[in-house]
């Protein structure tokens, strides 16, 4: 790589915390010295706090771009001086570029967690779909599923000082796509969790929980709750198999990992970048070979 960089080399980051596990450094400067372009991409460890700063030095350095993982995404999006559609309904961004000092925000986790689905053949037209999670990822996972068609979502998430936010996303969502129900209900109400299950085609994990060193804990409570035809699907990829992709498998359900997820998502934010397509066939059997 120290071949490459020079005085003139663009800079491109990811931001968030932590950010030490994350394989975005790997796959895009890999990508740029496949397709010979001059861009170097580095992981900052950035908390929520300090995401004014970051952007002020975004600007400062004339960095190209930027994406944002958590804690992050809603800090950053209050930064930006433009959004795309899908990032002002979400009100949150996981991708920015920077055109001339102008700062826009993107979010691309949704296309990347529906794409990751469908590679593993798994559609979310006309399914039902529960999901946990209420931040930045699982919003914009929630928003995709209803403009790719889902007819019902059930969000679980902690009845925190956040809830009412979940409510309010629920109501726009089902305000921009009338054909989708959109459900919001306590974590902690177990019976309610097994019976959304239960009556689900898709389960979701859009949290932390599962991610290492949380690896030895679920979202699920009890394995039982699966049904054998239900896909379970995460957006932890570290590690590859979460506890509860191990246990839905036991239970019989087809499991979709995160890693997938951040490749394609990973794909669009490459085009909004650099304006070229990312070597997909080569960034997956270099980075994402089972």
């Amino acid at each position: 790589m120290t071949d490459r960089i020079s005085g003139h080399t663009g800079l491109l980051a990811l931001l968030g915390s932590p950010v030490g596990h994350s394989g975005s450094p790997a796959m895009y400067n890999y990508s740029f010295e496949k397709l010979g372009l001059d861009y170097v991409y580095v992981a900052f460890d950035v908390k929520e706090d300090q995401v004014p700063d970051a952007l002020k030095a975004m600007r400062t350095f004339n960095m190209r771009g930027c994406n944002v993982t958590m804690p992050d995404k809603i800090a950053a999006c209050k930064g930006m001086d433009e959004l795309s559609p899908a990032a002002r309904i979400v009100g949150a961004v996981n991708t920015i570029v920077n055109e001339n000092g102008k700062l826009v925000g993107y979010i691309t986790d949704g296309e990347g967690f529906n794409n990751n689905l469908r590679e593993h053949g798994v559609e979310v037209k006309d399914q039902k779909v529960t999901i946990v999670g209420g931040g930045g990822a699982a919003t914009a996972i929630q928003v995709q599923l209803a403009l790719d068609g889902a007819k019902e979502i059930s969000i679980f998430n902690i009845k925190d000082a956040f809830f009412g936010r979940i409510v309010e996303t629920a109501k726009r969502i089902e305000a921009e796509v009338p054909s989708c129900k959109v459900n919001v209900y306590d974590l902690a109400d177990d019976e309610k969790m097994k019976e959304e299950i239960q009556s689900s085609n898709i389960f979701v994990n859009a949290t932390i929980v599962g991610m290492k060193p949380m690896d030895d804990k679920s979202v699920v409570k009890d394995p039982s709750w699966f049904h054998k035809d239900l896909v379970v699907a995460d957006t932890v990829y570290n590690p590859l198999e979460t506890k509860l992709l191990k246990d839905a498998k036991a239970a019989g359900c087809k499991t979709v990992g995160g890693q997938g997820m951040l490749l394609w998502q990973g794909v669009a934010a490459f085009k909004l970048y650099t304006g070229m397509d990312m070597p997909v066939d080569e960034v997956k059997e270099k980075f994402f070979a089972e």
